[in-house]
């Protein structure tokens, strides 16, 4: 029989506040607006047509200005100035629209996480799954959560070299909660969860895992404060919290040059 893992329930926590899409497709649009609007005069009246590649180049730079005035994040600008001018170009291989619905779709299924709470899926390699392995090895009663789970990269190979330990995955995409879900269905002790990670209570757990984005990071500190147990161990990769020392960070050996940040409660 599998072993009973600890319910996720909503917390009082409240998600954070992330910069909303409609207000990048509200930038784009007044980039678009504006270009159009300086262009109708010269080109519009005098019935010429509209030089395409270079009116998609200035609305990108005009996107991108606005993201910078908003102060919008790094990325953010950098989708703001492409978005346009490689809008025009795919526009000139005449694909079949169904293409781009499904791509569409397919993306969703993927990446929800970075459409609903700019947290793009970054998938955890071996070399982490075994510096966890290590810097869990003396924790006993290990409760172990992978908050934005993926695919499993991490709670599987853990599950499998702990089975005195309880494991849980946390994941909200739908294709990649499927891919989870498949490969850790045999291993009794790890429960595969599709849920929200600000409604997951952490009260339970000896130790949380999470790859997730610098977004998020002060506010999911927060959380992990309110929740965690004194003595037990929140652990993020690549993400420092911001203005917060780690305990210890770990560095791992892979082409990535992974680093585990390690905050003790």
């Amino acid at each position: 029989m599998p072993l009973s893992s600890p319910q996720t329930e909503p917390a009082e926590t409240s998600p954070p506040t992330f910069v909303s899409p409609l207000r990048q497709l509200a930038l784009q649009l007044a980039a678009m607006l504006v270009v159009l609007s300086l262009a109708w005069p010269y080109y519009g009246i005098g019935s010429k047509d509209l030089p395409w590649p270079q009116t998609a180049f200035a609305i990108g730079a005009i996107a991108a200005l606005f993201a910078s005035l908003t102060s919008q994040p790094w990325w953010w600008r950098i989708m703001h100035a492409l978005f346009a001018p490689l809008a025009w170009s795919v526009s000139r291989l005449a694909i079949d629209p169904g293409w781009f619905l499904l791509l569409s779709i397919g993306l969703l299924l993927v990446y929800r996480g970075a459409l609903t709470g700019q947290i793009p899926l970054y998938l955890s390699n071996r070399p982490t799954a075994a510096a966890l392995a290590t810097l869990t090895a003396e924790v006993h009663g290990l409760r172990f959560l992978d908050l934005g789970a993926g695919i499993g990269s991490v709670v599987h190979p853990l599950a499998r070299e702990r089975p005195d330990g309880r494991f849980t995955g946390v994941e909200n995409a739908p294709a990649t909660w499927l891919i989870g879900r498949l490969r850790t269905a045999g291993l009794a002790n790890c429960d595969w969860r599709w849920g929200d990670i600000w409604r997951t209570d952490l009260a339970a757990y000896n130790v949380v895992y999470a790859f997730l984005s610098p977004a998020p990071m002060t506010a999911l500190w927060q959380k992990v404060r309110q929740e965690m147990r004194p003595g037990s161990l929140f652990i993020s990769n690549s993400f420092a919290i911001p203005e917060v020392e780690a305990n210890s960070v770990t560095d791992v050996d892979d082409t990535r040059r992974t680093r585990l940040f390690c905050y003790r409660l």
